[in-house]
């Protein structure tokens, strides 16, 4: 199959555009203010303040305090549902601003509560048949409602699916064998399509055809409508020609075979269409999932101390001021600061850094990260909906909200296209039935009008995105990359600028023994040090003694293990005693360094963290440790940046670490010393530089981020949550995915716009034929039979051309 010019199908979208637009100005608010001023210029009254909010059916409210509510919505199935309801709620007194959200189905609406509320809200969605679900305040509940009204929705569509393929199988095997196959040419064949066809219709495709009469009542077609009219028109037509047949002859046809049926139209395209609802429905399902595992990472309950006893208290009755006791292994329970004790916690579900964290007396501890070591005590001072694990979900969820679907093209096309058709199909019925012979005017008006209509049936139109969409997801999969939604897919080639997360995303994530600087021998070194450390919990020690048992080294046993809160450890080895740690350690027990504070330096400057060695009071070495940087991460950032895409690092390490890392890999943009909470703020910013922004993470922090980001993508290896949180996930944790799943973008919106070409381009030359234009030069009529082929013909050539992104080749 040849592929069409993308400039051919640019240009048949611009007219279906500027048609659009001039249509959605008219309705639009700017409009009718500018109607308004006319009048009032026309008239000579000046136009009251009062009168215009009326004209404008909007209260404008300065100075008072909005409110903002989220509305769970049921039913929508397309953006011009988004519409419906957009218009719907800004036409609501007292609403600033409403938006609404097909991916997540919520309605984000800011308000003057003092003149409206959400029962107002919720009759104006269900005045034009949407549904609002019952607001569950507690999140936990919220979030499973919300995921078992999807998985309800699946289950009813998969139940539908499956009736409806089995009973459109036979159909269309009876209808492929055109009388050729002689126990399927027998006279009750019509009777017996009907029998399979109307559950078909009437109960597997009942949702298209009340969607379409909810957008007719409102004058908003969509795709329901272009699949009612065409299954619809099919059904009719073919059971009218079975229950009265010689209607539809001619005087010439008296004795020939009863006229050809279509019920194969309407039920395998009922079919197909539910198949794509049924897999959006259950991509849609997972939404929720980032909210409840954030929600499922703070531990159900606090051990408080009060009035000096101990009591294990529901974390919710925790309150600010109380002691709160942590041993080891256990989760923190709300934020606070440390009062006694010292302790090394595990951060890296909430900053993404891999290296734990040091806390003495006065400093900070955070809800659901992890105590590794010390017990401690610390004074809440955050608790509830107050502290940093809740203020990410709260980020989160704004986040999804306010991300824009996608419009899809094809709701927009059929806004146009459908009202055109049925006009050019009355019309041709009506030229029709004026026009021939007065024995046969009906017949041949109806059998035209029937063409014209089979024609135009939104097969092709429907099938040209979602098929390239399966075909390129499917490979994706087969290359490791996983697109939750045809949405990302179609937004991922248009990126500008790709963010990537340093811990865990550029780099390995977890700290590794980078150098051995020693006047000594090393592998003699090393063991003493990696013995000496094999008693502490620490993970820089442990990666000290990983290093050394992956080199095969014998350790001896320590004695005398001590540990130096915040500086480092102390002990014997083989009678050796050894003093290991930071610079300030080395100065508290004057220690002479020898010359290797220099070296020292150099690696920090490297993003390493030093450590020095004294052993017997003389210091013989420098060890450091660094998160290394993953083999193909450099390979991967310069292929993004040949597809003239910048490339930003964003991280929470300081900048001088930050720099070190970002220079290794080719990095020239760095955000460095970014709190967790301010990731989706960096994200905002870049993305009002007018550009298309992808964030690449693994970590909890990263959530907010990749559900801000116009694409996030997750590195497999990372986190549950920030794999729920974006859009695609790559499973090697390889970069280099990232570079694939752009490329598939690309390929995939290239064969839709073939697609949509070819199924404009069909549309186009196939109705004036269905409707007789040839006719008065030809004498050529294209009859319900041809027509039907052709529509056949024109969904075979979309679909083998989606076909054609098997053979993608990621590199």
């Amino acid at each position: 199959m040849i592929p069409c010019r993308n400039d051919c199908y640019d240009f048949l979208l611009i007219g279906f555009r500027v048609i659009h637009g001039i249509a959605e100005y008219l309705a639009s608010a700017s409009y009718v203010k500018f109607v308004g001023y006319i009048v009032c210029v026309k008239t000579g009254n000046a136009l009251k303040t009062d009168e215009l909010k009326l004209l404008m059916n909007k209260q404008t409210v300065t100075d008072e305090t909005f409110e903002r509510v989220d509305l769970p919505i049921t039913g929508m199935t397309c953006a011009a549902c988004v519409k419906r309801i957009e218009r719907s709620l800004s036409k609501v007194s007292g609403v600033q601003k409403a938006d609404v959200n097909l991916a997540t189905e919520r309605a984000t609406i800011e308000y003057n509560p003092a003149v409206t509320n959400k029962t107002e809200f919720k009759k104006a969605v269900e005045e034009i048949g949407y549904g609002v679900r019952e607001i569950i305040t507690k999140e936990e509940n919220e979030a499973d409602a919300q995921a078992e009204v999807r998985e309800d929705e699946y289950k009813k569509l998969r139940q539908k699916f499956i009736i409806a393929a089995v009973l459109s199988l036979p159909v269309l095997v009876i209808a492929m064998s055109h009388g050729r196959i002689e126990f399927l040419n027998f006279d009750g064949v019509n009777w017996l399509q009907f029998v399979l066809t109307t559950p078909v219709v009437f109960y597997c495709g009942w949702q298209f055809y009340r969607g379409a009469w909810l957008a007719l009542k409102h004058f908003s077609p969509d795709m329901n409508t272009l699949i009612a009219i065409g299954t619809g028109t099919a059904y009719l037509y073919s059971t009218a020609a079975t229950v009265a047949p010689r209607v539809f002859m001619t005087s010439t046809e008296h004795h020939a075979m009863p006229p050809p049926v279509y019920f194969e139209a309407a039920s395998v395209i009922i079919t197909l269409i539910l198949l794509g609802r049924m897999l959006e429905a259950r991509a849609k399902g997972r939404t929720g999932e980032a909210i409840r595992r954030l929600l499922n990472l703070q531990p159900k309950k606090a051990r408080v101390i009060r009035e000096g006893k101990e009591f294990d208290l529901a974390v919710e009755e925790v309150l600010k001021g109380d002691i709160v006791i942590v041993r080891p292994g256990e989760k923190i329970p709300v934020d606070g600061v440390v009062e006694e004790g010292f302790s090394v916690v595990d951060e890296s579900m909430l900053t993404g850094e891999s290296l734990p964290v040091e806390k003495n007396r006065g400093d900070e501890v955070f809800g659901a990260t992890i105590n590794k070591t010390g017990s401690f005590k610390f004074k809440a001072t955050k608790v509830g909906r107050e502290t940093a694990l809740q203020q990410i979900v709260k980020l989160v969820q704004e986040a999804q909200g306010s991300k824009a679907p996608i419009a899809r093209l094809a709701d927009v096309v059929s806004g146009i296209f459908t009202p055109v058709v049925i006009c050019i199909a009355i019309i041709t019925f009506i030229i029709w039935f004026f026009v021939s012979p007065t024995e046969t005017r009906f017949t041949m008006a109806l059998v035209n009008f029937v063409s014209v209509l089979i024609i135009a049936c939104p097969c092709a139109l429907g099938l040209a995105t979602p098929t390239a969409i399966m075909v390129g997801t499917g490979r994706g999969a087969e290359n490791g990359v996983l697109i939750k939604s045809g949405e990302s897919l179609e937004l991922a080639h248009k990126i500008q600028t790709a963010v990537l997360d340093k811990t865990g995303t550029i780099t390995k994530g977890q700290p590794a023994l980078t150098d051995v600087l020693t006047n000594e021998n090393e592998n003699e070194f090393l063991r003493l040090v990696a013995s000496a450390e094999r008693t502490s919990e620490h993970p820089l020690g442990e990666s000290i003694v990983r290093h050394a048992v992956e080199k095969n080294l014998q350790l001896s046993e320590t004695k005398n293990f001590k540990a130096i809160a915040g500086h480092g450890i102390e002990a014997v080895v083989d009678g050796k005693n050894l003093l290991l740690g930071n610079l300030k350690l080395m100065h508290d027990h004057k220690i002479e360094l020898n010359g290797f504070e220099r070296r020292a330096a150099t690696l920090s400057i490297e993003g390493k963290t030093p450590m020095f060695v004294a052993i017997d009071g003389e210091l013989t070495g420098v060890l450091a440790v660094a998160d290394e940087i993953k083999p193909e991460s450099k390979a991967a950032i310069s292929a993004l940046k040949n597809m003239n895409i910048e490339v930003a690092m964003i991280t929470g390490d300081n900048q001088r670490t930050a720099e070190a890392v970002a220079k290794q890999v080719g990095i020239n943009r760095i955000l460095a010393e970014v709190l967790p909470e301010d990731k989706a703020n960096e994200i905002k910013r870049l993305q009002e530089e007018n550009k298309i922004v992808c964030m690449v993470g693994d970590g909890i922090n990263d959530a907010p981020a990749l559900a801000q980001s116009n694409v996030g993508i997750a590195i497999g290896t990372g986190t549950d949550v920030a794999i729920e949180s974006a859009d695609i996930t790559l499973i090697k944790g390889d970069l280099r995915g990232v570079v694939t799943a752009i490329r598939l973008s690309k390929a995939t919106i290239r064969t839709v716009k073939q697609n949509l070409f070819w199924a404009f381009v069909y549309n186009i030359i196939g109705i004036p034929i269905a409707a007789g234009l040839l006719y008065p030069f030809t004498g050529w009529l294209l009859s319900p039979v041809l027509a039907s082929a052709a529509m056949a013909m024109s969904s075979v050539s979309v679909v083998t051309n989606s076909l054609r992104l098997r053979s993608f080749n990621p590199n």
